[in-house]
C-alpha cells in the first residue's frame, strides 16, 4: 500500500492561542485548494489526519474533495511544544535545531524527539493496521512529527537535515509493506 504523508502548509500564527489550535492561512488554505486536481490527490482512497486544527482543515478540504469522511487520530498531533508557548520564528528554527539536534534530551520542556517519534510511528501502524482498501492512503499532519515517521521508516537517524523545506504543504510517499520511502519531501503541487 502506498501512503502520503502531507503537512498542512501555512498557518495564521496567533500568539496568544494554542499553536494546535492554529488555522490556516489564506495562503495555505489557497495551497490545498490548487492541489485538488492532482493525480496523487483523486488515487486516495483514506485519509487519516492529526486533530489539530491546522491538519483538520487540510483534511477536510481534500476529503470534501473526494467525498471520503476523514479519521481523525490525537496521537498524530506534532511534539509538544506547550512548555515554551509561542516562539518568534528566529528563536523557534534555533528551537527545531535543539530538538532535532539531541533528540534524547528534552528542550525547555518540549516532548523529546525520541517519544514525538515512539508515538507517531505507533499511532500510524495501528491506523494503517485497521481495515481498510488496498487505495493509498492520505496521512495528514506535521512537519516535526513527518521527518521523525520519514526517519523511522528510511531506517535513518533523527536529524533535521531529514526535515521539509520551509512553509509546510509538502508530503513523502512510502512503501508500507516494503517499509520504504518512494519520494523525498516535495511540494505537494509538485509531486
Amino acid at each position: 500500500m502506498i501512503v502520503y504523508y502531507l503537512t498542512h502548509p501555512q498557518v495564521q500564527m496567533e500568539p496568544d492561542r494554542p499553536v494546535a489550535l492554529w488555522r490556516l492561512s489564506e495562503v495555505g488554505r489557497a495551497r490545498v485548494h490548487s492541489v485538488l486536481g492532482r493525480k496523487w490527490v483523486s488515487d486516495v482512497q483514506r485519509i487519516i489526519s492529526s486533530a489539530e486544527t491546522k491538519a483538520v482543515e487540510t483534511a477536510s478540504i481534500i476529503g470534501a474533495h473526494l467525498g471520503i469522511a476523514v479519521e481523525f487520530h490525537e496521537d498524530m498531533g506534532e511534539n509538544d511544544r506547550s512548555s515554551t508557548g509561542f516562539l518568534e520564528p528566529k528563536a523557534f528554527e534555533a528551537a527545531a535545531d535543539c530538538f532535532f539536534g539531541a533528540p534524547q534530551t528534552s528542550w525547555n520542556g518540549w516532548e523529546r524527539a525520541v517519544d514525538a517519534a515512539d508515538r507517531i510511528e505507533a499511532s500510524v501502524r495501528a491506523a494503517l493496521a485497521a481495515p481498510a482498501g488496498a487505495g493509498p492512503v492520505l496521512l495528514v499532519g506535521h512537519g516535526a512529527v513527518g521527518t521523525l515517521l520519514k526517519c523511522r521508516i528510511a531506517g535513518q537517524e533523527i536529524d533535521r537535515r531529514h526535515d521539509q523545506p520551509a512553509g509546510g504543504g509538502n508530503l513523502f510517499a512510502f512503501d508500507v509493506a516494503a517499509e520504504r520511502v518512494l519520494c523525498d519531501w516535495t511540494a505537494m503541487e509538485q509531486y
